[in-house]
């Protein structure tokens, strides 16, 4: 099965700082494409989107030029970049008149899992974020379970914006924890201007004993919500590995799909990603 990865990271620390590894020993090092390479073979990755790693706020301009300078190269399958940036500052438009145009640029994610509840519902946040659809980009939107209200609000304030869902809203899969996140899954879902990204499930499950069974009724659920033609498959490389390598989530997650057609197969692992995304 040919894959497009939407949700692949990469962070080189002798180029630029991401303070927030330093909580998690295993991450707390470089993952360049080289790396990224290894883990993914095997498997047809045929082309994959970068998503922003968090990297120190000052040195955001200078990542993503980087970043998209490797997309620019011919010996990788980067395809498509999801760069960081800070809607909350005013500075946030000046900063996309200095990186859109690129062919390679698709959309910008800010995380707010890690941030105040009240930080995407100012009114300079909205504001920014309503301004991706004059630059034609899209928004990741990378909230905890109990924040998907939050993400709902900044969905319908934005109704011009292509939103993706990140790692399906992340629920406490370890805990079984099926409310509230499956009734905001619902509601989330009946916003036609969000798509959901499925990946992330395995960081939230038990990393010692999981099983596909223990994935099966979220996925169960998203694909009941969204549909076949909203979800894209996304890696989470390098912080999947918390939890599992990148194959066996690709087996995992094909698993729990064996039932289903190849076309829609092909739309979670591939299709869907194209008009997302917008990589042609």
């Amino acid at each position: 099965m040919k894959i497009i990865d939407t949700h692949q990271h990469l962070w080189d620390m002798d180029l630029f700082p991401y303070s927030w590894c330093q909580a998690l020993p295993a991450l707390n090092r470089s993952f360049r494409m080289g790396d990224y390479l290894e883990a993914a073979q095997g498997l047809d990755v045929e082309k994959t989107v970068y998503v922003d790693a968090d990297v120190d706020e000052p040195y955001i301009l200078a990542e993503t030029r980087s970043v998209l300078s490797l997309a620019d190269r011919t010996d990788n399958p980067l395809a498509g970049v999801v760069a960081s940036s800070r809607p909350e500052r005013d500075a946030f438009r000046r900063y996309l008149d200095q990186i859109a145009g690129h062919p390679k640029l698709k959309g910008v994610r800010r995380v707010l899992h890690t941030q105040p509840n009240e930080l995407s519902r100012s009114g300079m946040f909205i504001e920014n974020i309503r301004s991706l659809s004059q630059y034609g980009l899209s928004f990741d939107l990378c909230v905890l379970a109990r924040q998907l209200p939050i993400a709902i609000e900044l969905v319908r304030a934005c109704p011009d914006v292509r939103f993706v869902l990140d790692h399906c809203g992340n629920p406490q899969v370890k805990k079984k924890l099926f409310e509230p996140w499956r009734t905001y899954i619902r509601e989330i879902s009946g916003c036609p201007n969000v798509v959901c990204k499925v990946s992330g499930l395995v960081t939230h499950a038990d990393p010692r004993t999981w099983a596909p069974a223990d994935l099966r009724p979220f996925i169960e659920h998203l694909l009941e919500c969204f549909g076949w033609e909203r979800v894209v498959f996304g890696s989470d490389w390098p912080v999947c590995t918390l939890a599992a390598s990148y194959a066996r989530w690709v087996e995992a997650l094909s698993t729990l799909t064996a039932s289903a057609s190849e076309a829609n197969r092909s739309k979670l692992f591939y299709e869907n990603a194209l008009r997302v995304y917008r990589l042609g």
